[in-house]
């Protein structure tokens, strides 16, 4: 028996309970909702052959509104993998030169061209999942290969339904949100949960060239980058803030620049 200092009181078992509640509360949600269910009624699905150009492809991403496509092996007939922004980041800081030198990979490339290029630096395989998984299994598989696209796919047909996101997750909880019991973490402050980046953030002044910028996201491989004044230059605690004071006291927006963001080639 444990001595009479050991023994929790009343009030400390019910806060324990309390507690191991709250942490399986979304585990739970997630558990008991399949893939399939976070689809949407209507969605677009962009497919690129392997031999589509390069410029081409990303020109039909920008028109269509996304920022992936699944691609499709004509000869292998069979996916084979993802056609996503951070390709065209990771091309466009690969073959830019200067100015004055246009990029004829860009021009004469196909996928299946920058395929070859880029698997030799690395072993990249097409993870997908089944619409009759579970949430659970795919928040788990997107932060097992530490990619932000994952596509569903019919294991019989072999057709690919959706391509389930980190954003189209959350949206989903967001929908059932009332008939979820809402978690004392909640209500706690982010910075307190550590949720986020608050230290070694990454940056881009103002005046630094498009191509700094795409060899910052190359290297530190984010996702966004704040773009500060080099006169006025943000400490990361004041990064952490929506914005910050000028000298007059006027309250100024903090730029973000996305991977997504649109650029005119």
């Amino acid at each position: 028996m444990e001595p009479p200092s050991q023994v929790p009181l009343p009030e400390q078992r019910q806060e324990m309970k309390k507690r191991e509640a709250d942490a399986t509360v979304y585990m739970k949600f997630m558990k008991g909702h399949s893939c399939y269910d976070a689809i949407p009624t209507s969605c677009k699905l962009v497919i690129f052959d392997t031999k589509l150009q390069v410029k081409k492809a990303f020109f039909a991403l920008v028109a269509n509104g996304l920022r992936a496509a699944p691609l499709w092996d004509s000869k292998l007939q069979r996916f084979v993998g993802m056609l996503t922004i951070t390709d065209f980041i990771n091309i466009l800081h690969c073959y830019y030169r200067s100015p004055m030198v246009q990029m004829y990979e860009l021009e004469r490339h196909k996928i299946e061209t920058w395929r070859d290029v880029y698997l030799q630096r690395s072993n990249h395989i097409l993870i997908s999942i089944s619409p009759e998984a579970s949430l659970f299994d795919a928040i788990y598989s997107l932060l097992k290969y530490k990619i932000h696209r994952l596509p569903v796919m019919d294991p019989q047909s072999g057709n690919i339904l959706h391509i389930l996101t980190h954003k189209r997750i959350l949206k989903f909880l967001h929908i059932f949100e009332r008939n979820v019991p809402k978690p004392a973490f909640m209500g706690r402050q982010i910075q307190e949960l550590g949720i986020g980046t608050f230290r070694n953030i990454a940056t881009v002044q103002q005046t630094a060239t498009l191509y700094d910028a795409l060899a910052i996201f190359v290297e530190r491989r984010v996702s966004a980058l704040p773009v500060v004044d080099e006169q006025e230059s943000s400490s990361p605690e004041e990064l952490q803030q929506s914005g910050h004071a000028d000298a007059g006291g006027r309250s100024q927006a903090l730029v973000f620049c996305r991977g997504s963001d649109q650029v005119l080639l």
